[in-house]
């Protein structure tokens, strides 16, 4: 039933890495190492609102939004979710976060953030506030994604430099503290 393509995939506008598998054996072995929680994902977020804690876990289920079909939400009769998150920078109203992922759940980083009061720059979806800071979708980067390799065994990790429109939105937050 499984085939060669996609194996971890990342919202419609985020940016960064992808898993994609070249054949059937490599896919059922991504596709395990993904449902054992053992595929270390790391993004870059941009969140509305000063985090002042230097990290923290958000542990709450994620499932369908009651109402809205085309959203998750934070929801007791979800699926387990958590995600780890560390401030990298702090500008005058935004945090520069990293996050890793313990869990997989569809739109996991995003239903998170706002659940905790600061949702992601730019996410149509999950924020109300309509600044920007000219990204188009939300301020989310996948730039770490490490596994074993399904034939080696060798532990791979790449990472992926953020966009240049990413770069210069936090440029810009920096000359303006």
């Amino acid at each position: 039933v499984l085939r060669p393509g996609i194996v971890h995939r990342i919202d419609k506008d985020t940016s960064g890495l992808l898993m994609i598998a070249k054949n059937d054996e490599a896919h059922r072995s991504l596709a395990a190492q993904l449902k054992e929680h053992s595929v270390k994902r790391a993004y870059y977020a941009l969140v509305h609102g000063v985090i002042n804690e230097p990290e923290g876990l958000v542990d709450a289920p994620i499932g369908r939004h009651p109402v809205e079909r085309k959203k998750m939400a934070v929801n007791l009769d979800g699926k387990e979710a958590r995600t780890h998150y560390y401030v990298k920078e702090r500008f005058r109203e935004y945090t520069l976060i990293e996050c890793r992922l313990e869990t997989g759940r569809t739109h996991q980083i995003r239903v998170h953030l706002a659940y905790i009061g600061h949702p992601l720059v730019g996410d149509e979806l999950y924020c109300k506030r309509k600044e920007n800071l000219g990204f188009s979708g939300q301020a989310l980067h996948a730039y770490e994604l490490g596994f074993v390799h399904p034939k080696s065994g060798q532990e791979m990790c790449f990472q992926a430099p953020l966009p240049v429109y990413f770069q210069a939105a936090l440029d810009k937050l920096r000359n303006d503290d």
